[in-house]
């Protein structure tokens, strides 16, 4: 029973940086119906800047949690101006084109990542511990860090998930997703909307890469990874759908917890892409999926 509580634990800590970074994919997708295949770069360049800021902050004599804090503003910052400037100068002119979005940010991946690896080198970049210590949970015992980054994780879904359902930009954001002609039909003005919409996506994809930074070992191919399992958690609960990413970033988190704890990572792993081809022999266009 304490196996699996510790498993089940580490699962929700893992899912919920899943799920930051799977919204912002399915954000970008429910509104410019575009696969943006360079979010990981968005994910990877925010922790860069938390391990770059973080440890020199703390040679000024900042406390731990204040330097982490402004460099998670710094990453976030200067993810959103990177994800402005791309939006601008390129997915805008691929809007609603699956192959020229592809070839667009296929080409930025390498792009950037080359640039980030030539700047920073190949080498692992650790961000200090912000907390030390654990603490014990029905038995289990989880390190207080991960603890609080998972909770931060967690009230920013919570709060993403109320603002897409309860505010005018949530509401207009969802109307564009389900048809953009009918909506720009209602006055919806749909250019300033997939601009606002791209820029939330950039900065949830850059928040995600700021909290795994002190837990995770930072390089500039961090967001390959996390990349191909968000995309994984977006296909399995349907393209453009909220819900759908976060059931389905807990899904992977869940199989990569408990197969990888019971047998090694390249069997969770395998495992993973299995049961993803069975839900899509089920539901072809995910569990939340619409047309």
């Amino acid at each position: 029973m304490q196996n699996f509580l510790q498993l089940a634990f580490t699962a929700l800590q893992i899912g919920a940086v899943y799920i930051l970074f799977a919204l912002g994919l399915t954000l970008i997708f429910g509104v410019l119906r575009i696969v943006n295949f360079a979010h990981g770069q968005f994910f990877t360049l925010s922790a860069l800047t938390v391990s770059i800021a973080v440890p020199w902050l703390a040679q000024q004599g900042w406390p731990a949690w204040a330097a982490y804090a402004v460099a998670c503003v710094a990453g976030v910052a200067l993810t959103s101006v990177f994800g402005a400037v791309v939006y601008e100068f390129g997915f805008k002119r691929v809007e609603r084109d699956m192959t020229g979005s592809f070839i667009l940010s296929t080409g930025l991946v390498l792009m950037v990542e080359g640039v980030l690896l030539k700047a920073f080198g190949g080498g692992v970049r650790p961000v200090p511990p912000l907390f030390e210590g654990a603490v014990d949970v029905f038995g289990v015992s989880i390190a207080i860090q991960r603890l609080v980054l998972c909770a931060v994780a967690v009230g920013m879904t919570v709060l993403l998930t109320v603002a897409l359902g309860g505010t005018r930009f949530g509401k207009a954001l969802r109307a564009v997703s389900i048809d953009h002609e009918a909506a720009m039909l209602q006055g919806i003005p749909y250019r300033h909307i997939a601009f606002r919409g791209f820029l939330v996506a950039s900065a949830i994809g850059a928040l995600a890469g700021a909290l795994i930074s002190p837990v995770a070992a930072v390089t500039p191919t961090l967001g390959d990874a996390y990349l191909v399992k968000g995309f994984i958690a977006v296909v399995i609960g349907g393209m453009g759908s909220v819900p759908g990413a976060i059931l389905g970033s807990l899904f992977i988190a869940f199989v990569e917890s408990f197969v990888g704890f019971h047998f090694d990572p390249s069997v969770a792993n395998l495992s993973i892409f299995v049961l993803v081809m069975a839900v899509l022999l089920v539901r072809p266009k995910g569990l939340f999926g619409h047309d």
